[in-house]
């Protein structure tokens, strides 16, 4: 889906089957089982919901187009956003509890966003334009947010002493709650106003407003991506539950489903990167994928956070070891693909190949 032109019919289509498709099994009481017709329910919820992300992220990328950058590229994260909350959240405390799974998603999204897409846009970027450049400072801002934020939310837990193993006491996490938003909060404000020109191309418009894009267009837009999101959380229960039949039909190990999630909410958002990318506006495309993981961690985890506390379920959050060690490694050597303001395809390849260790780990851990 593109922002231009007219309006596709998927845009409007998906949500409105995503929400028929609701309204129907709610009505019928169908219980999602491993049948025939379960599995034919199954293949119809996947389609239906990734296009009803896909149309969500469209729907976004209008309104973006038409308030201007950074302001677009920050709806698009928080859009996509809402979507990751409100799948952990109904995975993670449903019926069968999933402790993990809030951890496992947001490590999977810094892996798949840091690795995987910023190594695949570096390399179409550097395959098509040899080298493209980044802003330095911007990408430094958020390296470091999401450097802090990752260690709070994700190693600290494993070496505080109130509570034993890879959780935060409720205090603990009310606190680091409180200060991940905060510090979120800030950059926002660091991006959008007090230094919008760090995260915008040297080569763009930095316009707030985009007239091909009319006012009627605007409201039906803003009015759709509404609908697709609320399609999105009420359609999250029953992915769940294809989730857990899924991961238990394959043997696959818990983490699994936390990546299941990641690619899911992440998929759209990571088109529109790599056809950025393809536009030589390398920019843009970190700033959707380094503004997916600050997201992730500032505003999925202390929401989760809060869920988590109110139904009185357990939020584990520690890494073990090796998920530690590629975190670490994941940070160092952004900062050095960042440092120098310019990228090329070996800086792409060596992200792409701390992906492939990430997800063979998974699997063979």
């Amino acid at each position: 889906m593109s922002a231009h032109g007219p309006m596709p019919r998927s845009a409007w289509i998906f949500p409105a089957l995503a929400v028929l498709l609701f309204a129907g099994v709610t009505v019928s009481g169908f219980a999602f089982t491993p049948s025939a017709a379960g599995l034919v329910f199954a293949a119809g919820l996947l389609v239906i919901l990734f296009g009803t992300v896909f149309a969500a992220v469209h729907h976004a990328e209008v309104i973006a187009q038409r308030i201007g950058e950074p302001y677009g590229t920050l709806l698009l994260t928080l859009a996509v956003t809402v979507i990751e909350v409100a799948l952990i959240a109904t995975i993670m405390l449903g019926e069968k509890a999933v402790p993990t799974l809030a951890r496992d998603t947001v490590f999977a999204v810094v892996m798949i966003v840091c690795n995987g897409l910023v190594g695949i846009c570096i390399l179409v970027g550097g395959l098509r334009y040899r080298e493209q450049d980044v802003q330095v400072t911007g990408s430094n801002l958020y390296l470091s947010v999401l450097i802090v934020l990752a260690t709070i939310t994700l190693i600290m837990p494993n070496y505080t002493l109130t509570t034993p193993g890879p959780v935060y006491s409720a205090g603990q996490l009310g606190f680091v709650s409180v200060v991940t938003v905060m510090l979120y909060g800030v950059f926002l404000y660091t991006q959008t106003i007090l230094h919008r020109s760090y995260f915008i191309g040297k080569a763009n418009d930095p316009g707030h407003a985009d007239a091909s894009v009319s006012n009627r267009m605007l409201a039906l837009s803003v009015v759709l991506l509404l609908v697709s999101l609320l399609a999105v959380v009420l359609l999250a229960k029953k992915f769940s539950l294809v989730v857990d039949f899924a991961t238990a039909r394959i043997g696959a190990p818990p983490a699994f489903a936390g990546v299941l999630v990641a690619l899911l909410i992440l998929l759209p958002e990571s088109v529109a990167a790599i056809a950025a990318a393809r536009r030589n506006d390398l920019q843009k495309s970190i700033n959707l994928a380094l503004g997916s993981s600050l997201a992730t961690i500032g505003l999925t985890i202390p929401a989760v956070a809060v869920a988590a506390y109110a139904l009185d379920k357990q939020l584990v959050l520690g890494l073990n070891a090796q998920e530690m060690v590629l975190l670490v490694l994941t940070f160092i050597l952004s900062m050095l693909t960042f440092g120098t303001g310019r990228t090329n395809i070996l800086f792409g390849l060596v992200h792409v190949v701390v992906f492939a260790v990430f997800v063979f780990l998974v699997f063979v851990p």
